[in-house]
């Protein structure tokens, strides 16, 4: 417990702050850095190309998919690389990838050049941001870990609040006339910049992370649990005294890691949907790049809030249900969204949204720290991604299809992924508690017959 007299000198408050804690400040920088020029700034990106090369959502959609084909090979290898090299030096190598991927993509003259530039970019974030972060916290954390793997999301959200608006500034582009403003980067020297930092931030971010706290003379939490034998004082709401530890071939054998993998799978859809297709929806329905910024903005803020939100809640309720109903509120959202024609209704999407998205993010990673444990835990999550890359491989492109050749709206494509999501957030619900894997239960059992045996001994 911090006292009064601490907090009166708040630089050795600072200094003496469990490390844990700073890797999560250095993960939420990670995911600024690595992640949000991508994937928040998406509906930027997408009808600046479209207008200035004339390219349809269904060829721009493409791009998206072949990331995620790319993803469902990576998913493992990348997993395996952060538990054999380490979060450290996963973090280096994405990032540099990242930031050539975007050096390609500001010379991009043609849609060919372009689905490289966006796979290289891909392939840099999911090796060198969520991922390894992440695992870094799981190690570090157990009793706190949803709310620690909230804050680098909080940079996810934080970095869509005040970078995609200096973006949409810098790029210039007037989406009604489909020509550059004057006196701004625009969209090519945007990119470049984006790739720029990328590439100066890599290594010095990197010597921060620090992989394990064992390697440190830490514990997770920054708690001796030889200090809390027999004390029951570090018992949390999503598991017992001693903590699941499953190799990957133990998680895939059972049901939890199946509800977990398709219904986090589920639920993301329709975030990435979000993503891909509200600036051309916007675009469609009348507005200009500066308002769609505005809603993806406020959208971010609410989430950005709630994601640390969330990351209490899975914290102090059972983890199943915090994750049931945030996402199930998506959902929700999504009507309002296929329903909105003024910007007033947009802005009450973005609240849903922004409450269901941010408050499910940090809880759908840390769920699997909490049924599977630390040991595995990025290869785990790495398999568990191949099923969401192959929905994801599907589901954008089905869109664009959809609008396209059949429909000539996105209501229908996209009222459907609604449906799919809520389908996804009731399968957390029959998740039980997390178990011990095999092993520990054998050896449980083992030590619970010595122990028998040798009370049977003194006895007689």
């Amino acid at each position: 417990m911090i006292q009064a007299s601490e907090l009166a000198h708040p630089i050795r408050l600072v200094r003496g702050m469990f490390y844990g804690w700073w890797l999560a400040v250095i993960g939420a920088v990670i995911m600024v850095i690595g992640t949000v020029p991508l994937f928040q700034a998406l509906s930027l990106w997408l009808p600046v190309l479209s207008q200035n090369f004339g390219w349809t959502p269904f060829q721009l959609s493409w791009a998206f998919t072949l990331t995620r084909v790319e993803g469902t090979v990576m998913g493992p290898i990348a997993g395996w690389g952060v538990d054999k090299l380490g979060p450290r030096k996963m973090v280096a190598i994405g990032l540099v990838i990242f930031a050539i991927g975007f050096f390609v993509f500001s010379r991009t003259e043609n849609l060919w050049m372009f689905y490289l530039a966006f796979v290289i970019v891909s392939l840099g974030a999911g090796l060198g941001s969520w991922l390894p972060a992440n695992t870094a916290l799981n190690n570090w954390f157990r009793a706190r870990r949803s709310t620690a793997m909230s804050i680098p999301m909080l940079g996810f959200g934080v970095g869509g609040v005040f970078v995609v608006p200096l973006m949409a500034w810098m790029m210039g582009w007037d989406v009604k006339t489909g020509v550059e403003i004057p006196g701004r980067l625009g969209w090519q020297n945007t990119a470049l910049l984006v790739g720029a930092i990328g590439l100066v931030a890599a290594v010095p971010l990197a010597l921060l992370v620090r992989n394990r706290p064992e390697d440190y003379g830490q514990h997770p939490d920054g708690i001796d649990p030889e200090s809390l034998s027999g004390t029951g004082s570090h018992r949390t709401a999503n598991g017992g005294a001693v903590a699941p530890d499953y190799t990957w071939q133990e998680a895939i054998r059972t049901r939890a890691f199946w509800l977990i993998t398709m219904g986090h799978a589920s639920s993301s859809i329709i975030i990435i949907s979000v993503m891909f297709y509200l600036g051309l929806l916007m675009v469609e329905r009348g507005f200009g790049l500066g308002q769609i910024s505005g809603v993806i903005s406020a959208q971010t803020a609410v989430s950005t809030a709630f994601i640390l939100v969330g990351g209490i809640v899975g914290d102090r309720v059972p983890i199943r249900l915090a994750i049931f109903g945030f996402s199930f509120l998506q959902s929700i959202a999504m009507v309002i969204l296929l329903t909105a024609e003024t910007l007033p209704m947009f802005y009450v999407f973005t609240v849903l949204m922004g409450i269901g998205f941010g408050g499910r993010t940090p809880l759908t990673t840390a769920i699997r720290g909490v049924y599977f444990g630390r040991s595995n835990f990025a290869r785990i999550t790495g398999i568990s991604m191949i099923p969401m890359n192959i929905m994801f491989i599907v589901v954008v492109p089905y869109v664009a299809w959809m609008e396209e050749f059949i429909t000539g709206s996105y209501t229908l494509p996209l009222a459907s992924i609604a449906a799919v999501s809520a389908v996804g957030s009731i399968m957390f619900l029959f998740l039980g508690n997390p178990r011990l894997s095999p092993a520990q239960r054998r050896r449980a059992d083992v030590q619970r017959l010595v122990t028998q045996g040798a009370s049977s001994g003194s006895s007689d």
